[in-house]
């Protein structure tokens, strides 16, 4: 679901490999292949089924950029998505070049996601799908038919290898790191997740608390939470106030009159009939004007003039602003094989009604869109359970860094709030995730995970 690729790292060191029977062998790194950025690869041999660890296996490649200073130790890099290759990804930037100063970089291709993601890993052999996002159902009869037609994209994909189908989690890849952090001889694991990787980090933290040494959460939402359905509404609202931002500049600009009336009137009567985008020969309804128009809101005041602009136009009669320059022309999702496995999914309509009513009162204006109401609905019907659904941090952490522009900042602090001594690095801007763009942040994020130095709090970038 998460779509944007981002970044995310873990503290490592040179040291051994954990062999099949419990040996110790040496990681073997050469030349990635086709390289022209120095960077090392290894292979790591790990469960498929992480509850049978003496069954079948998987390879794990490793990539390795090791530091140009003195070595202190080692950060490995994971990029959201799912899926995102961290091979491929770390060596297209230079984003690393301070923190290598004291350490490796270490990160690796993360499991099921392989030739078709640019991944060097074991992939699961199925083809991933884009397709737009389905309608809520009417009816338990409508109901019914969402489920078959979400567990035939599934099947598609889970008959060609079922066990790897079903251990695909967020929690899988946490044990993967774990795993990576032994291969490495490590004593403590340093983790910057970002996005979606950020999922991994905060699992890895429930089920290895005492293995963290310091963990970076950029940008990612909370999968911390014994409240999901309160967490829905806090995203919802979240939302409702990107939306608001570009509301008090249009009124401000004199760009819109009476706009959030107009906006809710507008969407209203899209739910009842979809607004024609005639230049595609298409209709939205309102759920998705709200995506799209949340997409430009969050983007910032550069992109609020064009937004106003196509607001007008749907309130005329034609919707062909909203369409997307290039891609799917509905709000779109890829095929749900690690979304599944962590998020809640509605049992039935009469809940995901009361869901849907629920996220409607908390955000008038963005209503469900661009939340996980609507992001589980392709999980309905899933033919495998959710096997790592969202639980709150342990006690006995060390202090954690958030990170975050807005709304993201929100999400992150609810993460981190639960460990005493953690704060967060905010942008009051637009963005998703800091480490790349945002040298500050940067700064603060590589003098933590070097040094256990956290930024003060209220610290903004």
């Amino acid at each position: 679901m998460m779509t944007s690729i981002v970044v995310a790292l873990s503290l490592l060191g040179s040291g051994v490999q954990a062999g099949q029977a419990g040996r110790a062998e040496p990681l073997d790194w050469a030349p990635c292949p086709k390289d022209t950025s120095g960077m090392e690869c290894a292979d790591l041999r790990v469960p498929v089924d992480w509850s049978k660890p003496d069954g079948r296996r998987i390879t794990l490649r490793l990539g390795r950029l090791k530091a140009t200073g003195v070595s202190e130790g080692s950060a490995l890099v994971a990029y959201g998505g799912p899926g995102g290759p961290g091979i491929s990804i770390t060596r297209s930037g230079n984003w690393w070049a301070g923190l290598r100063k004291r350490m490796d970089i270490v990160t690796w291709d993360t499991r099921g996601y392989g030739e078709q993601f640019g991944g060097l890993s074991t992939g699961l052999p199925c083809t991933w799908t884009r397709v737009p996002l389905p309608e809520f159902p009417r009816d338990d009869a409508d109901f019914g038919r969402l489920s078959d037609t979400n567990r035939g994209y599934a099947e598609a994909c889970r008959n060609k290898d079922p066990e790897f189908f079903a251990n695909m989690s967020s929690a899988d890849n946490a044990r993967d790191m774990e795993a990576i952090r032994k291969a490495l001889g490590s004593a403590g694991l340093n983790y910057y997740g970002a996005s979606y990787a950020g999922f991994y980090g905060q699992d890895y933290a429930r089920l290895f608390p005492s293995k963290v040494r310091t963990m970076v959460l950029d940008g990612t939402w909370n999968h911390a939470t014994a409240d999901w359905g309160a967490e829905m509404e806090k995203m919802a609202r979240s939302n409702d106030e990107a939306l608001g931002r570009f509301f008090d500049w249009c009124a401000a600009e004199g760009k819109c009159r009476d706009v959030r009336a107009r906006w809710r009137g507008l969407v209203a009567r899209a739910d009842r009939t979809p607004i024609p985008a005639k230049r595609a020969g298409i209709a939205y309804d309102g759920r998705d004007l709200q995506a799209f128009a949340l997409g430009a809101a969050r983007d910032g005041e550069t992109a609020w003039p064009e937004l106003a602009r196509d607001v007008r136009g749907a309130l005329a009669g034609d919707a062909s602003g909203f369409l997307p320059e290039r891609g799917a022309r509905y709000p779109d999702q890829s095929t749900g094989v690690t979304e599944c496995l962590d998020w809640p999914r509605p049992a039935n309509r009469a809940e995901l009604d009361a869901t849907i009513a629920r996220l409607r009162r908390a955000a008038p204006d963005a209503g469900t869109a661009n939340t996980l109401a609507t992001g589980t609905l392709g999980c309905v019907g899933w033919p495998v359970p959710v096997t790592n659904p969202p639980a709150p941090l342990p006690k006995g952490l060390p202090p954690l860094l958030g990170a975050g522009a807005w709304g993201e900042s929100d999400a992150v602090q609810r993460v981190v709030a639960q460990v005493p001594g953690s704060t967060v690095v905010r942008h009051e801007g637009p963005g998703h995730t800091l480490y790349v763009s945002n040298p500050c942040a940067r700064g603060h994020i590589d003098r933590y995970l070097a040094d256990r130095v956290l930024p003060a709090a209220g610290t903004t970038c």
